[in-house]
């Protein structure tokens, strides 16, 4: 195999055109320059350089290695700094989870100055687990968990980025409309939309209805949230939604749910040394206002 302080030195001997100069440049005196040349030529049985006068003029042996050393060597100098980039956590990948399905439109205020900020760390974001957000994280196959039910476990950090009120979305022209807020019974004749989340995994059930011993007349679950509020919006359902998602739509409101449900989405990620570029995310989810 070519070593690469021949490929090197040649590289600075075009450059500057001396021996000594390219020792200079290479940080070695003459002599090691000299004898390093003489080792490879000895080895290969090939003159690499003749000297003319003052100059030095490549041999055909010479002019392939240059070409060579001008070729492999910035990718070995890349190969370094991306190493080095690595090193100091500047270089990496960041896998996301989501289990906030309206959460979409914030994450994406989030990732393009990340993305500014970071363009050495590739992202990705997900909503498919084989067995839930929790045991994706605890398995490695995501590194932020974005959830609105964190919970509470030595090997796991989670960090709240911001809070919200879960209510009641239902037609401005809706009976319930003109309610301060809303009793358990008040769902028992309703169609309610939700996310496809089991219904243990659902605030409106586990915090309101289930204890009241209430359950509404007709559940159903969609996919996106803008079918859920145009269904919404057009008298057919109501929905359990976070409050900042109705501060921009017209024809729907939200009616507080009983006292009150108070919620917070969290970040959540392995506890120990995090590389900076997921200190960074953190810290910039947890600066951009939800309603920005």
């Amino acid at each position: 195999m070519i070593d690469i302080q021949p490929l090197a030195i040649l590289r600075e001997i075009h450059r500057t055109g001396s021996l000594t100069q390219a020792a200079e440049q290479l940080c070695l005196t003459q002599s090691a320059v000299s004898h390093a040349i003489r080792r490879f030529e000895d080895r290969y049985s090939v003159k690499l350089f003749e000297r003319e006068g003052h100059k030095l003029r490549f041999t055909l042996a010479g002019d392939y290695l240059l070409g060579l050393a001008q070729r492999v060597l910035p990718q070995l100098e890349h190969g370094a700094g991306v190493l080095e980039d690595y090193a100091r956590g500047r270089r990496g990948s960041i896998r996301i989870g989501m289990e906030c399905h309206p959460c979409q439109d914030w994450l994406m205020q989030v990732v393009d100055p990340f993305l500014a900020a970071w363009p050495d760390v590739e992202l990705d974001v997900t909503t498919a687990f084989q067995f839930g957000g929790l045991t994706a994280l605890l398995g490695h196959e995501i590194d932020i968990l974005v959830t609105p039910d964190p919970m509470a476990r030595p090997e796991l950090t989670f960090t709240p980025v911001f809070d919200y009120e879960l209510v009641l979305a239902v037609s401005d022209t809706h009976p319930l409309a003109q309610k301060h807020h809303i009793e358990p019974s008040d769902l028992t004749t309703e169609t309610l939309i939700t996310y496809p989340v089991s219904r243990e995994r659902l605030d409106i059930y586990t915090q309101f209805l289930v204890p009241a011993h209430a359950l509404p007349r007709r559940h159903r679950t969609v996919e996106t949230t803008d079918l859920m509020l145009r269904l919404v919006a057009s008298g057919r359902a109501v929905s359990a939604t976070p409050d900042w998602l109705l501060r921009k739509v017209k024809g729907v409101k939200g009616v507080r749910i009983g006292n009150g449900i108070l919620k917070s989405i969290h970040l959540g990620h392995r506890t120990g040394t995090a590389p900076p570029y997921l200190d960074g995310f953190i810290k910039l989810a947890a600066s951009v206002k939800i309603d920005s």
